[in-house]
């Protein structure tokens, strides 16, 4: 759905992005790309202690996005319990230098989804897809998980249809009249770079496709 000025519709009231709206993104292929470039995901709630955000690992399947965890950790009870969370992706590409001290930015693509986690049953088949996200095939390799490890485990996920995609590229807007300014301008690219893999000194295993290529 759009609106009369072709710009897409939020899911909800509070995925609306209202300051620097033109950098908005409701589309789900934004925000799967956002998602999958990530290993890492911040999850924010509340309980009476406070309000907390926390790291964890995560991946997508689907139309879900998923984490794991300890079932005696906080995070872990809290959302078993149906509590509100926001999830939070955010990846910098660049660091914006401007004319002007307040029109610095950063060039960075961002998500944030909004809901209540659900438990996952099948956490074999849900943890398979995790090991798939850091290294495709290296389920097949390893020793899968034994019964008193996935018991000691939950698997949650949350799904994707209340989310926000905020991306900004490009260089600085600087104001006309700063423009005279005798001062470089332009970005400072960040890029994630994947090194060259280290073994184990005890591993005698040759590498696997997906070690070898990792820096290619």
């Amino acid at each position: 759905m759009t609106t009369s000025a072709s710009k897409p519709t939020a899911p909800s009231d509070r995925t609306r992005v209202r300051r620097i709206a033109e950098n908005a993104h409701y589309d789900a292929a934004t925000l799967h790309a956002i998602l999958d470039a990530a290993y890492v995901c911040h999850v924010a709630f509340a309980d009476e202690k406070g309000t907390h955000c926390i790291p964890t690992a995560c991946w997508r399947e689907g139309d879900h996005l998923y984490i794991h965890g300890s079932n005696g950790g906080r995070l872990i009870k809290l959302l078993a319990k149906g509590t509100q969370a926001c999830v939070t992706v955010t990846h910098i590409d660049g660091l914006v230098l401007a004319r002007s001290a307040f029109h610095h930015s950063m060039n960075y693509r961002s998500a944030m989804v909004y809901g209540q986690f659900e438990k996952v049953d099948d956490k074999r088949a849900a943890l398979d897809s995790f090991m798939r996200h850091l290294a495709p095939g290296r389920e097949h390799e390893v020793r899968p998980g034994n019964d008193k490890e996935f018991a000691a485990t939950t698997v949650m996920r949350i799904r994707l249809a209340e989310a926000a995609c905020k991306v900004r590229t490009g260089g600085p807007n600087d104001e006309a009249e700063d423009m005279g300014v005798a001062a470089w301008a332009g970005v400072l690219p960040l890029v994630q770079q994947r090194g060259t893999p280290v073994a184990d000194p005890l591993c005698t295993v040759p590498a696997p496709a997906y070690v070898q290529q990792w820096a290619a």
